[in-house]
């Protein structure tokens, strides 16, 4: 265990799943038990959420953690940060724990930034003297200084997600855990929340990032963990377990829908429906000839009008290296408000652009004036693109490995000009 930061040995979680019986008087419980004591009184089952989960983490290691909704990644995580406790099995930790589970996990509404700051400190079992000498670089780092007086009840979600992370991150746990702490923030904030973990684990911190942020994952963490129905199904170097969840279908196919608008991914103004990979002939496909052109196609319903709605595309490769990004600029709605209905909106991608593997793609729809995300979802579809090995795609040929996230048919020029009789036969000479 020296050189162990986290040991989880045969972990193993249940919870109690039904209706749960109405509250009752005392009287009311032993007269129905005398009256019927073999009857069941609540109509639950259980479910494992964790299943004999067994893993070592070593100190100063960058673990991911990754699988579809369901998987048990935040369970693991609560129980590893002792928000709850395991149904059996062991957790060794060794070092305080700083955990950022939920957005202001921790906070009190009612307490300003300033106060919460000190309270979660505390929280995390630090000094008021060690709180006060990182005091300044929290503020700094969550660029809520204009506000740290103010009760954080009226914060808006990135300021509450840049100052959690900024009092998880700079109070110098030795485990550091983190469950989606990209999925609120803009852009900037996301790479800082990125180059912070790098720095703790470089410090000889530990990081357990749980995401699903498949080009976050790979970027930050060497090695990663996948779970799926609660148990550990692959463990080992980020690119090749991110490989697997995409390919298995663990978390994503070429099309996605959500049908109940109420719960789709969206606000008031405009809701997701419907994510897909069409190939050359139209059709939803999860593989595409790399010589033929695709869609990426993205279905949404606004519902209030008035908005300049922009849907894009990032798409990036297994190993989480962004390919491109694709944004609506050339269609009829450019600058446009939207009034309220559906919209099907396509991107189309020329063959011969992309390099064989897997693609994901994440998909998103904002506002630029102001700038405001209405949704984003991650990792929504992804697909595979099939290289041909009949000489006649960018490989040529060549049936090796190519590397790079593209792989363009490029059109190339050649001059020719023969030798002269003297040069031609100085050549032959020289043979």
């Amino acid at each position: 265990m020296h050189d162990v930061a986290v040991r989880v040995e045969h972990l193993g979680k249940r919870y109690r799943t039904g209706t749960p019986a109405p509250y009752r008087t005392v009287r009311e419980t032993l007269v129905d038990a005398l009256r019927v004591p073999w009857r069941r009184r609540n109509a639950a089952g259980t479910v494992w959420a964790l299943d004999d989960v067994s893993f070592d983490v070593a100190a100063g290691e960058i673990v991911g953690v990754i699988g579809r909704n369901g998987a048990g990644k935040t369970t693991l995580l609560k129980i590893l940060s002792r928000v709850t406790g395991p149904t059996r099995g062991v957790v060794h930790l060794r070092g305080r724990v700083g955990a950022l589970l939920e957005v202001g996990a921790g906070f009190h509404p009612e307490l300003t930034g300033r106060e919460n700051v000190y309270l979660y400190g505390a929280i995390l079992g630090m000094r008021r003297a060690e709180i006060r000498r990182k005091f300044d670089e929290i503020v700094t780092f969550a660029e809520v200084a204009r506000f740290l007086d103010t009760p954080v009840k009226r914060f808006s979600s990135g300021m509450y997600a840049r100052l959690a992370f900024a009092v998880a991150a700079h109070l110098e746990p030795e485990i550091l855990i983190a469950d989606e702490v990209l999925a609120v923030g803009d852009a900037s904030f996301q790479r800082r929340c990125l180059q912070k973990m790098e720095s703790v684990a470089h410090d000889g911190r530990t990081v357990l990032f749980v995401s699903h942020n498949m080009p976050a994952v790979t970027r930050l963490c060497p090695r990663t963990l996948l779970l799926d129905a609660g148990r550990i199904v692959a463990d080992g170097p980020s690119h090749a377990v991110v490989g697997r969840y995409l390919r298995a279908g663990f978390g994503t196919t070429a099309e996605r829908r959500w049908d109940d608008v109420d719960r789709a991914p969206g606000n008031e103004v405009v809701r997701l429906r419907a994510v897909r990979v069409r190939g050359a002939d139209g059709r939803v496909t999860e593989a595409v000839d790399i010589r033929r052109p695709l869609a990426l196609e993205i279905e949404f319903v606004v519902l209030d009008p008035g908005h300049r709605l922009v849907p894009n595309f990032h798409v990036a490769n297994e190993d989480g290296v962004l390919a491109f990004i694709t944004n609506e600029v050339d269609s009829d709605w450019h600058r446009r408000p939207r009034p309220a209905g559906r919209y099907v909106a396509r991107a189309c991608v020329p063959g011969n652009l992309l390099a064989e593997g897997t693609m994901v793609v994440t998909t998103s729809i904002a506002t630029v004036d102001p700038v405001r995300v209405h949704l984003h979802e991650a990792d929504a579809v992804a697909f595979q693109v099939v290289d041909s090995l009949e000489g006649d795609s960018a490989r040529g040929d060549y049936g090796g490995t190519i590397p790079g996230v593209v792989r363009p048919l490029l059109r190339w020029e050649t001059q020719f000009e023969p030798l002269g009789p003297v040069a031609d036969a100085r050549l032959r000479e020289r043979a």
